[in-house]
Formats: structure tokens, sequence, C-alpha cells
């Protein structure tokens, strides 16, 4: 009899005793701990020690080197024209296949640039 009546005691008193107890739970772990090191949100975005964003320096840098590469670009191909003007009609030099090439790889990697 005794165990029925303590059974039954706790029965209806465990809800009662978890409700009390859960603020306090709650309390705990909405207290920050000043040990552990703050995890970044996964929406938060990264910032440099400056306070700038890393993405926008990201980008500009990019930016940046698309316009050198151009800029080297610009030259190049102005460089193979006069070539191909001097040499004659039909000769074709050497360096200006090479320039030909070095103009591919620089059009791909201005292309690769503007697409990140």
């Amino acid at each position: 009899m005794r165990s029925r009546r303590a059974a039954l005691v706790s029965l209806f008193v465990s809800p009662f005793l978890v409700s009390k107890l859960q603020p306090q739970i709650n309390q705990t772990e909405q207290a920050p701990d000043e040990r552990k090191p703050k995890i970044p949100d996964a929406n938060e975005e990264p910032r440099l020690p400056d306070g700038k964003s890393q993405r926008n320096a990201m980008a500009k840098q990019e930016h940046d080197q698309a316009l050198k590469d151009a800029d080297h670009l610009v030259t190049v191909a102005q460089d193979l024209r006069d070539e191909l003007q001097r040499a004659g009609t039909f000769v074709v030099p050497l360096t200006s296949v090479k320039k030909t090439e070095e103009i591919e790889k620089l059009a791909k990697r201005i292309r690769s640039h503007l697409k990140s």
C-alpha cells in the first residue's frame, strides 16, 4: 500500500517539480560562458581584422587583377598587330605565334576572374 501511495504521489508531484526546475535549466543554458570562443553564425559574413567584409575584399582584388590582365592583354595585342604589320604579307614570325598563345591565356584568366 505504501509503495502505491508513493508511486501515485511521485506521479502527480513530478510535473510540478519539473516545471519549477525548467526555468533554472533554461537560465543556465542561456548564460554566456566567456571561456568558450564565440562560434560565428552561419548567416554572419566573415570580416577582416580592419572590419571590412572578406567577400567584398576578395571581389575587389579579383576586379583589380582582371583590370591589370586586361591592360596587359591590350598591350600584347597591340604589339602583335605592330609585329604582323612589319613582318609582311607571307611571313609570320615565331614570336607572333607565342604572343597569340599569351593572348589566349590572358583572356582565359580574365574570364575566370570575372566568373568568380
